[in-house]
């Protein structure tokens, strides 16, 4: 599918299009809270078919995954979901995928503007191992739930994933600075349905026939960040690796074989630690607005005495990956920070956008001035700074250059 296609659930009365990478489908239908509630409650479903959709079939294709990625896939049951990361040679995420194989053949799903490039970068390693792969993103839908949709929608394929965050999988590690029963993501439960692409509108018009409504992306964004859910099109960037985002604990095997980038997973688990961290923020809601995505994260010395002049000035200890207005916490994001940052900072938002209304003059120099926004952000920690080790290594993040 062209990233310029739009899905026909676009045009349903009050649907207001999505931005940035999720601009192909709606976010939200006219009710932003009531559709965030609802899909909390499992009567709701979310337009995802902007996601991308590559199939990999023949005898040798879950033992050939398996030596491509960090997860260990060559005995996975047919049914049984999973989650798997492509690295670069230095151990940076490239690609993630939800995965599951339906007996015949090993479903990828993932971020929309991936599909091609996933099964591109498959098709180079194919050499003679008997694999076939596909992009199947022009014929296959994708629509996201909080429970399980009903059997026997019009168009369904025979085969559905369910989220396996946040529960620890064979060969993973936690980096959460909680225990399992307190992370908030115990109570986070999402599946993906894969439905034949031109029957979405009668795969969703059958569900709203037994109750269900449509809800748009913002609704899946506010809760995925309450449940410290990484992303790949938000959370990831050309520098991270899995430790930062505790990605451990479900897409990566730290007990399988070599595979591209194992070496920096290895170390980075044994040796020493993720250069940066994970972390929930609780927002300030007195502004009327949010942060973009993006934002600068700032650790001043005195919060209570920080200006605008001099937090305008102020260094930036991260960046703000994803927000969202929660129907119950009210503003929320999620945000990589330096490892070192103090865990107890109060911290600051720098939103930067350009001045709304203002005319850019025809100078080659001229543009229109920016604007910028504070907002006061509580951080909770998801990825604790001590996660890793430091038996037999000199003190310094893995992966920092020399000074």
């Amino acid at each position: 599918m062209s990233t310029e296609s739009t899905s026909p659930l676009l045009a349903r009365e009050g649907a207001v299009a999505a931005g940035g990478v999720d601009a192909a489908v709606a976010a939200h239908y006219g009710d932003p809270t009531g559709e965030q509630r609802a899909l909390d409650q499992g009567r709701a479903v979310v337009d995802l078919s902007h996601r991308a959709v590559v199939t990999v079939t023949g005898p040798d294709r879950l033992s050939w995954l398996t030596t491509l990625s960090s997860q260990q896939v060559a005995s996975l049951p047919a049914g049984q979901s999973t989650e798997l990361l492509l690295l670069d040679v230095s151990g940076r995420i490239e690609h993630d995928a939800a995965v599951v194989d339906d007996g015949e053949t090993a479903w990828l799903i993932t971020e929309g503007g991936h599909g091609a490039q996933l099964a591109s970068w498959l098709e180079s390693m194919k050499f003679m191992l008997r694999v076939e792969i596909a992009d199947r993103t022009g014929e296959v839908a994708v629509l996201g739930s909080t429970t399980a949709l009903p059997q026997g929608l019009p168009g369904e394929l025979p085969v559905r994933w369910e989220d396996p965050w946040p529960r620890l999988g064979p060969g993973a590690a936690s980096y959460a600075a909680v225990d399992e029963v307190d992370h908030p993501g115990s109570d986070w439960s999402w599946h993906l349905t894969l439905v034949e692409r031109p029957r979405l509108t009668d795969v969703v018009d059958a569900l709203e026939v037994q109750g269900l409504r449509l809800a748009g992306v913002l609704a899946a964004e506010a809760l995925r960040i309450a449940s410290w859910r990484p992303r790949l099109a938000s959370e990831v960037d050309e520098k991270a690796i899995p430790h930062e985002l505790d990605l451990i604990r479900t897409a990566v095997h730290l007990e399988k074989g070599c595979y591209r980038g194992q070496e920096t997973v290895a170390r980075v688990h044994n040796l020493g630690h993720p250069p940066r961290r994970l972390v929930f923020l609780h927002l300030d809601g007195s502004e009327h607005t949010l942060p973009a995505a993006g934002s600068a994260v700032l650790a001043p010395a005195d919060v209570d005495a920080a200006t605008a002049e001099s937090l305008s000035s102020e260094r930036s200890v991260g960046t703000v990956t994803s927000v969202a207005r929660h129907h119950e916490m009210g503003p929320i994001a999620l945000a990589l920070l330096k490892r070192r940052v103090d865990p107890e900072a109060r911290l600051v938002v720098r939103d930067t956008s350009q001045a709304e209304g203002e005319d850019v003059g025809e100078g080659a120099g001229d543009a229109a001035a920016p604007v910028q926004t504070f907002y006061a952000a509580a951080q909770e920690l998801i990825v604790r700074p001590d996660a890793g080790k430091t038996v037999g290594r000199p003190q310094g993040d893995f992966l920092r250059g020399p000074r």
